[in-house]
């Protein structure tokens, strides 16, 4: 089946472009002996037996190492880097996961070296101005949530909310009744659950209104003494605010219990609202999706902790203080004697990186410019919504904040299903939005285009998704099958999990 196809690089509307590929064998198929990418210079030292000085630590055969020249290996990783997608190349409308660009700005700050080489145990009357950093930041995210005390020793945001249900659990047992039960949306992100039941609750599902919002009578009777908290996600992973937020915060208070915010979807309510003003007493940050840090993955995230002030004792240690030092001027101090403390969360005082980095963020944007980031964020998902309603369903009619939630409902009528469209998405050149999630929406395409991008490129998103759906109806196969620009075709994915090849091995 013939496919309409761009030269590499081309941005035509409606077409597909593609990026060169050579069908490059494997590092070790391209091996030889003998080939070298390096020279050493000769020994200026006696020369030793390795199997000698290792004794049984020695390997008996040589490593199965690819031999290969220089330009080899720099054409290989060269190439590499050109099929690798990025921020930098063009739109993520990942939903939910907030894949936004990170200025340049906030890697130079972050480079610094009297910031960069900062080592941890380094003495606290050297790190003040490290401490000045972490202090700010604190301060200035205190201001955006308003809430009274925080943490930044949370690495992520599934670890920010391990501590806050922590705290949760530890003011609850100070009161003398631990309770038993978490409430928890049926709409929420996937970790909430998790935590709840790692922290040692009981999970109860909380279904959604019509609107997609929380039941409050549904919630009214459901919470009783034994329940702990409620993890509201809010905006909701539809992408919707919960409106009767204030009515939901008053029910659990009555009950004598909390009301923990994910607040992983900030980025829609960063200068308009505050959830301390409507009731929240325990949230966490994710500082990559609204605050512009590199993601985790793995590595070195920030989930920060917020709370009121009567979870303030419960922090983890140590908790950075002001005290007046010995010069009779302020100093700031990491404070570790803490009774109530649900103790250590994290080696050392978290990932200081990302908070250089967020700070610059933050006061690089200023309180107009914050507000005007959400503000763009909330724009560019209704105008998505709006340019592609006439052609994917939509299940929410409640209005959208950062992101909008479709469902393959009108495509499925022809085969096509939400995961076949994701991937033919990659032959416009796009990465895949979010594929079936949340769950209560089948065949979900959940998109977020953050405030990053540009109209031009919001545009030539909408008509990618525009021709996609007429290829639907005109040629079903073709968006079945796809993606087919890349090096490699559509994987057997139920294959993929259940026999999965984890190692190389030379062909016979």
């Amino acid at each position: 089946m013939a496919i309409n196809m761009e030269p590499a690089g081309s941005r035509t509307t409606g077409k597909v472009r593609l990026h060169p590929t050579q069908n490059e064998a494997l590092l070790f198929e391209k091996s030889a002996p003998g080939k070298r990418a390096y020279k050493l210079p000769p020994l200026d030292v006696p020369a030793a037996d390795a199997a000698t000085l290792l004794g049984e630590a020695h390997r008996k055969t040589a490593a199965a190492l690819p031999e290969l020249s220089e330009i080899e290996i720099i054409r290989h990783f060269t190439r590499l880097s050109t099929w690798n997608y990025a921020i930098d190349l063009g739109m993520y409308p990942l939903g939910s996961c907030t894949m936004k660009y990170n200025p340049r700005v906030n890697e130079f700050v972050s480079r610094i070296e009297g910031l960069a080489e900062a080592h941890p145990y380094r003495p606290e009357s050297h790190a003040q101005g490290v401490l000045e950093i972490i202090d700010l930041l604190q301060r200035c995210l205190l201001e955006i949530t308003g809430m009274d005390a925080i943490t930044l020793q949370p690495a992520a945001g599934a670890h920010g909310e391990f501590t806050g249900i922590l705290l949760v659990r530890a003011w609850h047992e100070s009161q003398g009744n631990p309770r038993r039960r978490i409430l928890i949306p049926d709409s929420a992100h996937g970790t909430n659950p998790a935590t709840a039941a790692i922290c040692g609750y009981t999970v109860e599902n909380l279904k959604s209104n019509a609107d997609g919002g929380i039941d409050l009578d549904a919630l009214a009777r459901q919470v009783d003494g034994e329940t702990a908290a409620l993890m509201l996600t809010n905006p909701s992973t539809l992408g919707v605010f919960e409106n009767q937020i204030h009515k939901i915060a008053d029910i659990l208070h009555e009950k004598g219990a909390l009301l923990y915010m994910d607040g992983a979807n900030m980025n829609a309510l960063v200068g308009k609202v505050r959830p301390g003003d409507f009731g929240v007493d325990v949230m966490h940050l994710n500082l990559h999706k609204t605050f512009s840090t590199p993601h985790g993955g793995g590595g070195p995230g920030s989930g920060p902790v917020a709370c009121k002030a009567f979870l303030e004792p419960f922090l983890p240690t140590p908790v950075l203080v002001r005290k007046a030092g010995n010069n009779g001027l302020s100093e700031l101090h990491w404070e570790y004697d803490r009774p109530q403390s649900v103790g250590r969360v994290r080696a050392f005082y978290g990932n200081t990186g990302m908070f250089i980095r967020a700070l610059a963020y933050i006061l690089a944007n200023g309180p107009d410019g914050l507000r005007q980031t959400t503000e763009d964020a909330v724009l560019n998902a209704n105008y998505i919504r709006k340019k592609l309603e006439d052609l994917y369903e939509l299940p929410y009619k409640t209005p959208s904040m950062h992101e909008v939630v479709f469902s393959d409902k009108r495509q499925l009528v022809h085969g096509v299903k939400t995961g076949d469209i994701a991937k033919r998405l990659i032959d416009y050149g796009f990465h895949p939005y979010t594929v079936s999630f949340p769950l209560i929406v089948h065949g979900a395409l959940m998109i977020e285009p953050t405030e990053s991008e540009s109209l031009e490129e919001l545009d030539l998103f909408i008509e990618a998704m525009r021709a996609i759906a007429r290829e639907v109806e005109e040629t079903p196969e073709l968006v079945k099958t796809a993606p087919h620009s890349t090096r490699v075709s559509r994987l057997d994915e139920v294959q993929a999990a259940r026999k999965p090849v984890l190692r190389w091995r030379p062909a016979e």
